[in-house]
C-alpha cells in the first residue's frame, strides 16, 4: 500500500476512534478540529497546525516562557523534534457556541535535541470559532508536582 494511502487510512481510523468519545461532549466541528490538532502535533504537520492556530495564538510553556504562533510552529520543524501521542486525563470542558476551554492532565513525552523528555502537566487549550471555523487561540501548560 502506498505511504500516502496508508497515512490516510491511519488518519481515518484515528478520526473514527476519537470522535465517538468526543461527540458526546463537543460540537462535531470542534471535535474534528481537536482531532486534527492532536494528529498534527504527533506528526509534525506544521501546515495543519498553522491553519488551526489563530494568527494571535499564544502558548505559555511549563517553564513560563511565552511563544506566539510563529515560535510555537517552529518547535515542530526543529530537527529531531517529535511529540508522542498522549491521552488527556481528568478532562475539563467548557463549551459555548463560539468558544471552548478544553483542559486536563497529560503525561507529555517528546524528543528534542536527541534527548527524550517526560513531564506531567495540566494543559489548557482555548478554542474560538471565527468565520465559521474553530481555531486554538491559547494554550497553557503547567507542571504538575507530586
Amino acid at each position: 500500500m502506498p505511504r500516502q494511502t496508508l497515512l490516510k487510512v491511519i488518519g481515518a481510523a484515528l478520526v473514527l476512534s476519537v470522535l465517538p468519545a468526543l461527540a458526546a461532549e463537543l460540537p462535531a466541528d470542534l471535535a474534528v478540529a481537536v482531532e486534527e490538532f492532536d494528529r498534527a502535533q504527533f506528526t509534525n504537520d506544521v501546515e495543519t497546525l498553522g491553519r488551526l492556530f489563530s494568527d494571535d495564538y499564544v502558548l505559555v510553556n511549563s517553564d513560563a516562557s511565552v511563544e506566539d504562533k510563529k515560535q510555537a510552529l517552529a518547535d515542530f520543524v526543529a530537527p529531531g523534534f517529535k511529540m508522542e501521542p498522549y491521552a488527556m486525563e481528568e478532562p475539563v470542558r467548557q463549551v459555548s457556541s463560539d468558544a471552548a476551554v478544553l483542559a486536563g492532565v497529560v503525561r507529555l513525552r517528546w524528543t528534542q535535541d536527541g534527548k527524550q523528555n517526560t513531564r506531567t502537566v495540566r494543559m489548557v487549550h482555548v478554542w474560538m470559532k471565527r468565520d465559521g471555523r474553530w481555531q486554538a487561540t491559547f494554550t497553557q501548560v503547567t507542571r504538575v508536582t507530586s
